[in-house]
């Protein structure tokens, strides 16, 4: 399986009883095709996986599927701080349908490099579906370091990463040490990361404007820098403001916004403020979305 291009983090829609808006998420899947983006990562962050029960979890996989009906690959979020846990995840999101899992550092025990390398070999050895890394210190406390990206790229069912450190010398770290597909984890840092041998982004920012970003990301894959560059100009702003609180409180305000959402979280999620939403309108007004 050859990742390249605009994957959408997809957020998890909650009606106003709290429960998984099925009818709506399976809107969002549609929106998302319609505007041609190369794959849809349900489940995961912006996905509010955290919240989410094991039975949940995998009907939206599912779910992700059915909408999806074979119109681009679904890369489900199942990892976990539990080697044993994720892997059951994994496991249950193939029987689901999917085409492969995005799988975090494990969150909170700070594995060692040794045992980072132990827990994704462990994942995609026994689960059957190919796994794609998910570099997130900010988030998981821990980083994956690209001698052991290298070591875990000899693994068949090791297919990329997501880079999500938030530094664009990563991309030239891994890439000395082997040739694994790499993703931006971060809208803003696209550009810049494909320029240095990125071939695309997991994308938040592509919830709400997917067809800017394929743009923007297609002309970066194709060398067309100046293009590129003027896009994420323009889209600069949300790039940013999507992430003034934690992420996907902002973004689901702003879908919330064009009415295609409830904006309703799950605890310890929680309404925007009063003055990041200022901000963030301002932004999504700059840029013509509102």
């Amino acid at each position: 399986m050859k990742m390249q291009g605009v994957y959408t983090a997809l957020v998890t829609p909650f009606d106003n009883n709290g429960d998984v808006d099925f009818v709506r998420f399976k809107e969002l899947i549609k929106m998302q095709i319609t505007a041609g983006v190369d794959g849809i990562i349900p489940v995961g962050t912006t996905g509010e996986s955290p919240t989410l029960t094991t039975k949940e979890h995998i009907k939206v996989v599912r779910t992700a599927v059915e909408a999806a009906a074979g119109k681009c690959p679904i890369i489900a979020g199942t990892g976990a701080n539990s080697t044993a846990e994720a892997l059951e995840l994994t496991v249950l999101a193939k029987e689901a349908g999917a085409d492969a899992s995005l799988q975090v550092a494990p969150y909170y025990n700070k594995p060692t490099q040794e045992g980072l390398y132990r827990h994704f070999s462990e994942v995609a050895n026994k689960a059957g579906l190919p796994i794609v890394l998910y570099n997130v210190p900010g988030r998981s406390g821990v980083s994956i370091a690209p001698e052991t990206i290298a070591r875990l790229s000899s693994n068949a069912n090791v297919i990329a990463v997501k880079e999500a450190g938030g530094s664009v010398e990563r991309v030239s770290s891994i890439l000395e040490l082997c040739d694994i597909t790499i993703l931006s984890g971060d809208d803003s840092l696209t550009v810049p990361m494909i320029s240095l041998g990125a071939v695309g982004v997991i994308s938040v920012a592509s919830n709400i404007i997917p067809a800017e970003i394929k743009r923007m990301v297609d002309a970066a894959n194709c060398g067309d820098f100046k293009t590129a560059a003027a896009l994420h100009k323009k889209y600069y702003c949300i790039f940013r403001d999507l992430f003034i609180e934690s992420n996907p409180i902002p973004v689901k305000a702003a879908m919330a916004l064009k009415g295609w959402i409830e904006e309703v979280y799950r605890l310890p999620l929680c309404v925007i403020s009063d003055k990041g939403r200022e901000q963030l309108t301002a932004s999504l007004k700059k840029c013509g979305f509102i």
